[in-house]
Order: C-alpha cells, then structure tokens, then sequence
C-alpha cells in the first residue's frame, strides 16, 4: 500500500463536470487520488442519500493519475461507498467540487457539494467544498488553481479544528485575495416560474435569486466575493443554537 496521502474527491455535477477533472489537475501531486462521484448531475441534493434503491459503482477510465469511480447515486452516496469499498483505508482528506455555481450565504444548506463535505466532517475527515461563482460547463478556474493549491495543501499537512469544515467560494476572473468570513444572512426569491405545457396544465420549474439581506457588512462571504475576493467560510454539521439554551429552557422546562 502507498504511504502517500490519499485524497477522495467527488462532486454533485457528475463525473463528466469540468469542475471536477480541473480540481483532480491542482491536487493530483499531492498524494493518491480517488475520483467517486455520481454518473449524473445531483445539485440541490443537500445531504440526500439513497434508501429505496441499489447502488452500484462503475470504475471508469482515471484521469490524469486519478482513480476513477461513478455511483448510481447522490454525493453522500458516493462518499459513504468510497469509504465503504473502494478505497484502500480512511482518506487523509475529502474534496468536493470544483462546482459550477455558488455556494456562499446559506446555499450550504441545499448543495450537494456541501452534502458530501458535512458527510465526511463528521467522520472526523478534514474536508473543503470549492464553488465557481458561474454554471457555464466551459466555465474558466484557471485563477482559482493557486487558492485550491495553497489551501488543500494546509489542510493536509495542519488539519482543521475539530468537527470543522471549509465552505470555499471564488468569483470569476482574476482574483485580489483571500477571507475568512461568515456566511451572509438571506432567503430567495421568486423561487418557481410557472409554465403552461402543450395540455394546458401548469408546471414549476425552480429558479430564483439569492436576497443578501445584510449587504454592507463586511465580515461576510457575499461582501467579499463582489470585491473578487476568494471566501473561505468554516462551518460544521451541528447546527444545535447552544446560546439559545438558557432561553428555550426558561420557556419549555419551567412552563
């Protein structure tokens, strides 16, 4: 068995994603590298994992180094049976994306991207979720390449805090830097057009836009990211509001 790194690397845009082949390229020297990502496009998966169906799992041909796998299923699939019964032993470090589209703000909450990072955090693996701020399949990441370098080679040789992940963002083009924030505060709008098809029943078809509702603070990842700056947003899988303990108790426990 190799005594280098082993680094797992899915996505939620499919195994045919630009995204994905460009992240392999920025990592491939960094250790042994396993592709498991889903044969077709998950996004909007969150944390989803198969129940009612069998999974299987295809090994396709590598690219570059890379081992290469595919998975009938979402990206929490992909990773559960990554380390289930493909890889060699526990992966030093979990990547996922490179994702055509945002995750910044409170997109964490609906990405599949994101879904498999959470997955392998609370395993106790470091793991970071890159984005590209455009959903173009020809989409250019060629000025988030020395980000991705500096920032997986960190976490590899330094790890992260414990049960604590990285929610990493880059706007397009050339790039002013780097920040560590927080993930702005927002809901969506017009969520769903509505059409007519050709029996004159409406369809929804989902669309929308993000709504920062604290557009000039300055210690979040919209702010920056607007300023071409690359976000670098920690985040956890345990969502329990501990400050809000004392409150809730005096309301529930002494009603």
């Amino acid at each position: 068995m190799s005594d280098k790194k082993i680094i797992l690397i899915t996505n939620d845009d499919s195994i045919e994603a630009r995204g994905i082949h460009f992240l392999v390229d920025c990592v491939k020297d960094m250790g042994d590298v396993y592709v498991v990502a889903p044969e077709s496009p998950q996004s909007g998966q969150s944390s989803a994992m198969s129940v009612n169906k069998p999974l299987r799992i295809k090994e396709i041909a590598g690219y570059a180094s890379a081992k290469a796998f595919t998975v009938n299923g979402t990206p929490v699939d992909c990773v559960k049976l990554a380390l289930h019964a493909i890889l060699p032993r526990r992966p030093d470090i979990l990547l996922s994306g490179i994702n055509h589209g945002s995750n910044a703000g409170n997109c964490i909450i609906y990405s599949g991207t994101m879904g498999a990072v959470l997955e392998t955090c609370m395993l106790g693996i470091p793991s970071i979720g890159y984005s590209y701020l455009s959903h173009s399949p020809s989409a250019d990441f060629t000025y988030t390449k020395p980000y991705i370098e500096l920032i997986t080679r960190e976490v590899i040789n330094n790890g992260l805090p414990k049960d604590i992940c990285l929610n990493v963002n880059f706007p397009k083009g050339e790039l002013k830097g780097l920040k560590v924030l927080r993930a702005a505060h927002g809901h969506w709008s017009e969520e769903y057009k509505e059409y007519i098809d050709p029996h004159g029943k409406p369809f929804y078809w989902l669309t929308g836009a993000f709504v920062n509702e604290e557009p000039d603070a300055d210690d979040t990842d919209h702010y920056w990211l607007s300023r071409s700056y690359v976000s670098v947003v920690p985040s956890r899988p345990d969502q329990s509001a501990i400050d809000t303990i004392p409150e809730i108790s005096e309301k529930l426990e002494k009603a």
